[in-house]
């Protein structure tokens, strides 16, 4: 069974940077989608960045594009978003999840099968 054990959180001020990792273990799946998800307080799960399997293809939301990486580690098949210059409206709670097949850059969060226990990020002002 598909494990993902994130790490990274904590509370920065805006401006400061923060670096997540997701570690996925017991993956069989041939091709698979591993993201990370977000969700402040009173809103909706959204999608932050999904890296396909097959070519380490990144789909970063556009809002994003400019403070947020990512990148995977195949060794150790470990997600990694890099944020930079974070603000207060990028706090909340961060997911790592993962699902098999493709469409990565589409894929909603409804369409995940494995996620992580999540981790708080919180930016002050």
């Amino acid at each position: 069974q598909v494990q993902l054990v994130e790490s990274g959180g904590g509370s920065v001020q805006a401006g400061g940077s923060l670096t997540l990792s997701c570690a996925a273990s017991e993956v069989t799946y041939t091709f698979y989608c591993m993201a990370w998800f977000r969700q402040a307080p009173g809103k909706e799960r959204e999608r932050v960045v999904s890296i396909f399997s097959r070519d380490n293809g990144v789909y970063l939301a556009d809002s994003l594009k400019g403070r947020f990486s990512a990148s995977r580690d195949n060794a150790g098949n470990t997600l990694r978003l890099q944020m930079n210059n974070l603000k207060p409206d990028d706090t909340g709670v961060y997911f790592c999840a993962l699902r098999s097949g493709w469409d990565c850059g589409q894929a909603g969060p409804h369409t995940y099968t494995q996620w992580g226990q999540g981790t708080q990020v919180t930016v002050s002002s």
